[in-house]
């Protein structure tokens, strides 16, 4: 009987803890932004804390680009039509500040943010479900998108963007953000199904069915290295920033902007990503020389 009672004991702690803990309580008058856990199968919101140290006015380098998902958005805020969003390009550009911003910026009119990540968009129905009832207005983020060639999870994602039976709620859009323009790797190989007909040509299956996934964003945006003049204009911006918050004043003279290069240089690449770390790199350097 002990043996029993000692095995049903540990049949109940190993049913228990298969069990998802229960979701906490969500309150969107409260709460801005949240991620998509998916724990043993069954997925929640969970609640995040979104500062971002990055407004939309230190995005210096990608103007353009900033204006065209500001339009949108405010578009979306005002409940007239808008986008979902695809921006692509390269790394270190802003696509993933220019969202968080977004949510700093414009949260007091009532923009909503929930991160899902790739793995977790094939949960996607259940995620318009759960924001459905609500009065807010929903940016749906996905961060580094793209998808294997034997990845299906895409498939639910395009059901959700356009061609479901159901439609997607108004007030959700999707954000994305990835390297990739097509979100899915392109083979030389696919080329070959194309083919001529009457004049004109048609891409193969397998070049459709990579595209079909892109198409489905309304808005492509693509990011670009910088040049050097836009780099040190960069640099610039947040050497004065953070000379302000740490109140030392910097000139920015012909030394310092060579200085800027060199870092620049030294990394192989020139955007925002690493005008932002050269600034720290230099304020931080001239802080603590003055301290010793």
């Amino acid at each position: 009987m002990k043996k029993l009672h000692s095995l049903l004991e540990r049949i109940a702690t190993a049913l228990e803890a298969s069990v998802a803990p229960p979701a906490p309580v969500f309150d969107w008058s409260v709460q801005t932004a949240a991620v998509w856990r998916v724990e043993q199968g069954q997925g929640a919101l969970i609640p995040i804390v979104a500062d971002s140290p990055v407004s939309l006015s230190d995005l210096v380098g990608i103007e353009a680009q900033r204006g065209r998902v500001v339009a949108n958005t405010r578009q979306f805020l005002a409940g007239l039509p808008a986008n979902n969003v695809l921006m692509w390009g390269a790394r270190g550009t802003g696509k993933s500040s220019l969202v968080r911003a977004l949510l700093q910026d414009y949260a007091a009119q009532g923009l909503r943010l929930v991160q899902v990540d790739r793995e977790d968009l094939i949960q996607m129905p259940y995620i318009l479900d759960a924001l459905s009832a609500q009065p807010w207005r929903f940016i749906i983020y996905c961060d580094d998108l793209s998808f294997e060639e034997d990845d299906v999870s895409y498939k639910r994602l395009k059901s959700a963007l356009d061609g479901a039976l159901s439609r997607t709620p108004d007030h959700v859009l999707l954000y994305a953000t990835s390297n990739r323009r097509h979100l899915l790797p392109e083979a030389a190989a696919d080329n070959l199904q194309a083919e001529w007909v009457q004049g004109e040509l048609h891409p193969g299956d397998a070049i459709e069915e990579k595209i079909s996934l892109s198409d489905r964003f309304g808005e492509w945006i693509g990011f670009y290295p910088f040049d050097q003049p836009t780099f040190l204009r960069a640099a610039q911006h947040w050497v004065e920033v953070l000379g302000q918050r740490y109140a030392v004043s910097l000139e920015w003279d012909e030394a310092l902007q060579l200085e800027a290069i060199r870092f620049a240089q030294g990394r192989g690449v020139r955007n925002g990503r690493v005008a932002q770390q050269f600034a720290r790199y230099w304020v931080g350097q001239t802080l603590l020389k003055r301290e010793e």
